[in-house]
């Protein structure tokens, strides 16, 4: 079984009934939906080999574009702790898993649902198929290098490395971007898909890249702070209004309260805030 799991290869129509057809390599038999298309007994059929989630052979004519060997973006659509990440790869009913033993140690920085990883596939002992992270030496295979004419410009990419130094991100063109810990206001996710803008272009090709605003843009540093908390937060809300605790203020925002009132009042007065329940809430027409 393990040498077909997640490999394209041609099997042979072997029988039917209203719902699939059943195709066999090497003496194992896979299902085939029949809403792919139309064959008959007898037809040899390429697909792409899988177990889904009742543990069952399925072939699809559907291949993904993410393989072994073969790296492409998958959407993130969940998490579980115990375990990993949650890739669609584009399998009808089977999501692949990115071990958590590959993931940031802490939990914050795991993708959340609507990320993008690149991944590739891999199959253990045990016949399960596994998503596993691109590396470094893929990004820098895949980027082109970026120019001066690149330089303050509006860029977005997906982060695709954390360090200590700063944040990794696969651009829209495909440059390399480095956010430096200075130049954000929080620390973005593996996966995370940023908008940022070009603040330096390095001999390599390898742009510095700011998430701040331009100067002209500033709405003031502490309220883009609170802005930045408030889309990154659970339901775009965040337990703090401009009542709240003093020492709960500074330890999570790490700014007295006046400030943190003079920024809450900046932001409800140009409308992209509301307060409610003890609740500040970010307006739906100003998500990102």
């Amino acid at each position: 079984m393990n040498e077909l799991l997640a490999k394209i290869f041609t099997a042979l129509v072997i029988d039917e009934n209203e719902k699939y057809y059943f195709l066999q390599k090497n003496g194992i038999t896979f299902r085939l939906a029949k809403e792919e298309g139309v064959h008959a007994i007898g037809d040899a059929v390429e697909g792409f080999a899988y177990l889904n989630q009742k543990q069952e052979p399925v072939m699809t004519t559907n291949v993904p574009t993410v393989k072994i060997g073969q790296y492409a973006f998958g959407t993130v659509t969940g998490t579980r702790r115990d375990l990993g990440a949650f890739v669609d790869i584009g399998l009808k009913d089977k999501d692949v898993v990115v071990s958590l033993d590959e993931l940031p140690l802490m939990r914050e920085l795991w993708p959340k649902k609507g990320d993008q990883l690149m991944i590739a596939l891999k199959v253990d002992e045990k016949a399960r198929i596994w998503g596993t992270l691109a590396d470094e030496k893929v990004f820098k295979a895949m980027a082109i290098k970026g120019t001066e004419e690149l330089k303050n410009k509006n860029i977005s990419g997906i982060v695709y490395r954390l360090k200590m130094a700063g944040t990794y991100v696969l651009n829209d063109d495909f440059t390399i971007g480095f956010i430096h810990p200075s130049e954000r206001y929080q620390e973005p996710r593996l996966g995370e898909k940023v908008a940022g803008r070009v603040i330096g272009v390095r001999p390599d090709g390898l742009l510095n890249l700011s998430l701040k605003p331009r100067s002209y843009e500033v709405i003031g540093d502490d309220a883009a702070m609170i802005l930045t908390f408030l889309e990154r937060a659970q339901d775009h809300k965040i337990p703090f209004t401009d009542k709240s605790d003093p020492e709960a203020i500074k330890q999570t925002f790490g700014i007295s309260k006046g400030q943190f009132k003079r920024a809450l009042g900046n932001l409800l007065k140009q409308g992209k805030i509301k307060q409610e329940a003890d609740y500040t809430v970010l307006l739906e027409d100003k998500k990102q």
